[in-house]
């Protein structure tokens, strides 16, 4: 399965397994186990997205909304559960205006999870731990 390395953005091809011990990159020869949600910007997401075997769930938020702050320690905690089964990643609309635009995105929090590089499901609004989960779950 392909997966974006979260550091280098470069691409691997590895193998599917239930579990992994240790997977680097070959290209940054960096973890490719490291859970913690990655920023997509204007010149990363198309790519991100659509080199990504694993569901790709992508968080809209602001530095200003209270529900984005109450939310992203849970989004955090909850990326750490899918190591190479899914990617977390944040869009700042603040600073990424024309993202927030591109994909419609009319109320803060709105997640977006996307497979095979296509949209397959979007959540407005905070989402406690559990259903983020059950979220998550519903498309690994």
């Amino acid at each position: 399965m392909r997966v974006v390395c979260p550091h280098c953005l470069g691409v691997n091809n590895i193998p599917e397994k239930d579990s992994y011990k240790k997977a680097n990159c070959g290209k940054c020869k960096k973890s490719l186990l490291e859970t913690k949600p990655m920023d997509l910007v204007e010149n990363n997401v198309d790519e991100v997205v659509v080199n990504s075997d694993i569901p790709v769930i992508v968080d809209f938020w602001a530095p200003w909304c209270g529900p984005c702050k109450m939310m992203g320690p849970v989004y955090e905690k909850v990326s750490k559960i899918y190591p190479l089964k899914a990617l977390f990643t944040k869009v700042n609309t603040e600073n990424e205006q024309n993202l927030g635009a591109r994909f419609g995105i009319r109320s803060i929090p709105t997640l977006i999870v996307f497979k095979d590089g296509k949209e397959v499901n979007r959540v407005s609004g905070a989402l406690d731990e559990s259903n983020l989960i059950k979220l998550v779950n519903s498309f690994i």
